[in-house]
């Protein structure tokens, strides 16, 4: 059984998915990408605060959720550029306890939607 998880306070979809589904104790997130929640538009620019806005509306789908960072076992991050790696390692370890984060992998992409620099998904368990 699944359950669809959506809330206001992440950017709605933009295509033919939900922010998440909940599967038994299993939360799978869409990839979140540095849209505005409440204006839908695109924050670009400074990698960093990009970042922390994706990382952001995954916290926004993970309260929805009943979950916490505490609960993400795994995270996948596609960049536009290796070369923004430290930045974007920088803000998301602000989210993580070292000795608790998730399993991760980050890979280098030709292209986002919405042509973004940065899309973070996550799989979390109660």
């Amino acid at each position: 059984m699944k359950k669809i998880i959506n809330t206001s306070n992440a950017p709605a979809p933009i295509g033919p998915y939900n922010q998440a589904v909940l599967s038994g104790n299993m939360l799978y997130t869409s990839g979140q990408i540095a849209l505005d929640p409440n204006t839908g538009e695109l924050k670009l620019g400074n990698i960093k605060e990009e970042t922390a806005l994706v990382m952001e509306n995954l916290k926004a789908i993970l309260t929805e959720a009943g979950m916490t960072f505490d609960n993400v076992i795994k995270t996948s991050i596609f960049i536009s550029d290796m070369n923004n790696f430290a930045q974007i390692n920088e803000v998301y370890a602000n989210y993580f306890n070292a000795e608790t984060a998730p399993a991760r992998e980050t890979v280098e992409v030709a292209n986002l939607p919405k042509f973004v620099n940065v899309e973070i998904s996550a799989i979390a368990v109660k």
